[in-house]
């Protein structure tokens, strides 16, 4: 499930915390102008991607279409109804980069829409082939291609589990990192924004990207690197403007990290502490806020989440365990455990992993993805707009310094009334950045329709999910 709180209020986006990004929202909907791929169209490409990335790596059985052509698009209710949305006519997985440039010419020559796949951890559906067509799942393509002082590279389907034990060989950690560590890099470049790590480092645009192997969708498929600051456009972009073949991303010195489990009678104290442990040093790798209720909602039941209390987790070097502490009791809290196997216990239950484990037990609720000082300042007035909301917060290194960013859990009673509630929570501080659609509605939209012009002149890659220029 991957991380992407802040797509639609940072890295030069219109709007900021508490302001509309977009004068309105726009809801997901299926395209109306899907017309079937003829079979023989279909059958060539087949046959040429048999030919050109081996026959083991085509597959065109129901049951591989199908599983290739979903993500985790039901956690939203609203996206629930529309799904599965579309289904992948055929789905190869090439070996390596050079196979990913040699499927992308290939579906070009035949005129076929490209959907690519990472792990499919995805949430809003930007995975899912709306128009039918070729699914290339990039998973197999994980070699790990160089590791050197400040920088990794690997191929688009290399997995973080893969990517952090390499950096650790190195001495070294990866910058950033989701909260699902058994995505793809160039999955979560694609759809996703943050996670662990954040705190320090911001957001994929914010450096993370040094260097991208783009494939364009043409008939030579021939790759293009992009350097930082341009390759920004493709990080949360769907895959509209060209596919990813490898990527360059950001390490850092590795650190002894440790789980620090704290509680708080209030919000109001766990908030304060949270943003005093903002400035720690060396700045925590992750910070996570719960009211009691979505506490509550965690199993299996530990003695490190007091289901009655708010919680406050922490992944924070080993030598700065005691100045942490210092800052929780400072603020009315208590540290619940200490454990130095904590961190990726601490990392399961940060951004959408939350959103999964609140909705397995209370399927009444839906999510929001904010930002915005009315969400921990305002939060009465949030909760009259928001009836039985709950509050999730993680730290993150945003614009205007170190911030809060949230998933807020409210009573789904439909899509109209989910609409309203959103609109309404700007007054109160709050931006929404809408979780319950698979069309991109950020305010890069101009520099990603420029790429896609480039990368794909022919409107075949990811087609339904970068929407045209407003009248």
């Amino acid at each position: 499930m991957s991380d992407s709180t802040l797509a639609a209020s940072r890295g030069g986006l219109d709007g900021g915390a508490g302001r509309r990004a977009l004068p309105g929202f726009d809801r997901a909907r299926l395209p109306t102008d899907v017309t079937p791929l003829d079979p023989a169209v279909l059958d060539a490409l087949a046959a040429e991607l048999t030919a050109r990335c081996g026959a083991d790596t085509v597959r065109r059985d129901e049951a591989s279409r199908r599983s290739a052509s979903a993500d985790w698009a039901h956690m939203s209710p609203v996206l629930t109804p529309l799904l599965p949305g579309g289904v992948a006519d055929l789905v190869v997985r090439p070996a390596d980069a050079g196979g990913i440039a040699a499927a992308v010419g290939a579906a070009h020559r035949h005129r076929v829409p490209v959907t690519v796949r990472g792990q499919g951890t995805g949430n809003y559906g930007q995975g899912i082939p709306l128009h039918g067509g070729l699914v290339l799942d990039t998973s197999a393509a994980s070699r790990i291609l160089g590791v050197e002082d400040g920088w990794l590279t690997a191929e688009a389907g290399a997995s973080f589990v893969l990517m952090e034990k390499a950096a650790a060989a190195t001495g070294q950690e990866l910058a950033i990192l989701p909260s699902t560590v058994g995505s793809t890099i160039g999955g979560f470049i694609a759809g996703g924004s943050g996670g662990t790590g954040s705190i320090a480092n911001g957001a994929i645009w914010d450096g993370y990207l040094r260097s991208l192997l783009v494939v364009p969708c043409t008939d030579d498929a021939t790759p293009v690197a992009v350097p930082y600051p341009e390759n920004t456009v493709h990080a949360h972009g769907f895959g509209v403007c060209g596919v990813l073949a490898t990527a360059t991303v950001a390490l850092r010195p590795a650190r002894r990290w440790t789980g620090l489990f704290t509680s708080f009678p209030t919000l109001s104290g766990a908030v304060a502490a949270g943003e005093d442990l903002f400035e720690l040093t060396p700045t925590p790798r992750l910070l996570s806020l719960d009211e009691a209720g979505i506490v509550a909602t965690y199993r299996p039941l530990d003695d490190a989440l007091p289901p009655d209390r708010v919680s406050l987790r922490g992944i924070v070097t080993d030598d700065s365990v005691d100045a942490a502490t210092d800052v929780i009791r400072r603020h009315g809290g208590r540290v619940d455990a200490v454990r130095p196997k904590g961190p990726a216990h601490i990392a399961s239950l940060s951004y959408n992993h939350t959103t999964y484990r609140v909705r397995k037990l209370r399927p009444e609720l839906t999510h929001l993805q904010c930002m915005g000082p009315g969400l921990t300042r305002r939060r009465d007035e949030v909760a009259t707009l928001a009836p039985e909301s709950l509050l999730h917060l993680e730290g993150f290194r945003t614009d205007h310094g170190r911030d809060w960013v949230s998933m807020l859990f409210l009573r789904y009673d439909g899509p109209d009334d989910l609409y309203a509630r959103m609109e309404r929570l700007a007054d109160v501080e709050v931006h929404v950045d809408d979780p319950h659609t698979w069309e991109l509605h950020h305010g890069r939209l101009d520099a990603v329709r420029a790429a896609a012009a480039r990368f794909d002149p022919d409107g075949l890659l990811n087609p339904g999910k970068l929407p045209p220029p407003r009248p």
